[in-house]
């Protein structure tokens, strides 16, 4: 891999990671209307968080390379902010994970591009395959939200 492909997988490390923290402080900070609805969604979303995050990170460990392994790393790597606290409503919340998904997705197209540049159809595949599950969840969020 060259240290621009790996660069860009280490942003989706990066990214999944403060994802994971994200999505559980949703989920325990939660308050609303549909609050058992959407504290098994975000219970669900912070384990897939979880695999995605560990399926990418042995990738590059499978390769050869060294995947980002602290928080500080996450921190400065992630195109994904940290939760701040003032997503108070379902919705504030739930923008927030469409949003992040959305622009997840756009980085993974790029992350794709650059695999299959270097012929690197299993990098590529994998990642596709994230990406098409965070494209179906946004869909799902925007659908819940009537949009």
């Amino acid at each position: 891999m060259s240290k621009k492909l790996v660069d860009s997988v280490n942003g989706q490390v990066a990214n999944f990671s403060v994802l994971y923290f994200k999505l559980h402080h949703y989920h325990w900070f939660l308050k609303g209307r549909h609050f058992f609805e959407l504290h098994v969604k975000f219970e669900e979303l912070y384990n897939e968080a979880a695999l995605h995050l560990d399926e990418i990170a042995e990738r590059l460990l499978a390769t050869g390379e060294k995947p980002l392994s602290t928080m500080k790393e996450f921190l400065k790597a992630a195109s994904v902010k940290e939760a701040t606290g003032k997503e108070k409503t379902e919705e504030d919340m739930l923008q927030s994970v469409i949003a992040d998904f959305s622009n997840v997705s756009e980085e993974l197209k790029e992350t794709i591009s650059l695999a299959e540049e270097e012929e690197d159809m299993v990098t590529a595949d994998m990642l596709t395959g994230v990406k098409q599950s965070l494209d179906k969840h946004v869909w799902m969020l925007k659908s819940f939200l009537g949009e």
